[in-house]
């Protein structure tokens, strides 16, 4: 989770919402990521995005070689619905996060996407390992479900991504949409205000 938190640092260097993550498999960060969702202008371009991208161009874009089921993500602030949903298709074999995210939360502070999986967007799991089919050779819904599920724990660090998130908006954010309020001067910014 420090590396995750560097990455968050990083992106509020760069005026990004502060949000870092890693893809640690056997205990080796396999990839990073931060958010870049002003930087380029993409609402999708949240940190599990950018490390996940990151992991699967190391592996051609085949989602299998990259064993996205025998890794875990740190992420600084709870994922969102949007990259909840995409690491339950993934198939992550879990999640660690450090402070909740009360407003699009995806792990528990609005949807429980680890819990519930995603299954309704999928006709398969996204890996056969963890669920079976049946005589007819289809993956019921609720193997399905549980295929696309991951435990979640939240709170590791929380009060460091918090302090980060915090000074991002004492200091505001320029790519929001305008009108937006007055940015603070950098040095009050890094003050606190």
């Amino acid at each position: 989770m420090r590396v995750a938190l560097e990455e968050a640092e990083g992106a509020l260097a760069r005026w990004e919402v502060p949000v870092g993550c890693v893809v640690v498999r056997d205990g080796e960060v396999v990839a990073s990521g931060s958010n870049r969702t002003n930087e380029k202008r993409n609402g999708t371009r949240h940190a599990e995005f950018e490390a996940v991208d990151e992991l699967l161009a190391r592996h051609g874009g085949d989602a299998v070689a990259a064993g996205f089921d025998r890794c875990s993500l740190y992420v600084t602030v709870e994922p969102c619905i949007m990259c909840a949903g995409a690491l339950s298709l993934l198939g992550f074999e879990r999640v660690t996060y450090g402070c909740g995210n009360d407003k699009f939360g995806g792990n528990g502070s609005i949807l429980s996407i680890h819990d519930d999986g995603c299954a309704p967007c999928v006709e398969e799991p996204a890996s056969s390992s963890k669920s079976h089919a049946g005589s007819d050779g289809k993956v019921s819904n609720d193997d399905a479900r549980a295929a696309n599920t991951y435990p979640s724990v939240g709170g590791l660090f929380a009060e460091e991504a918090i302090a980060l998130l915090q000074d991002f908006y004492v200091r505001g954010n320029p790519k929001a949409p305008k009108p937006h309020r007055p940015l603070a001067p950098e040095s009050a910014a890094r003050a606190g205000g």
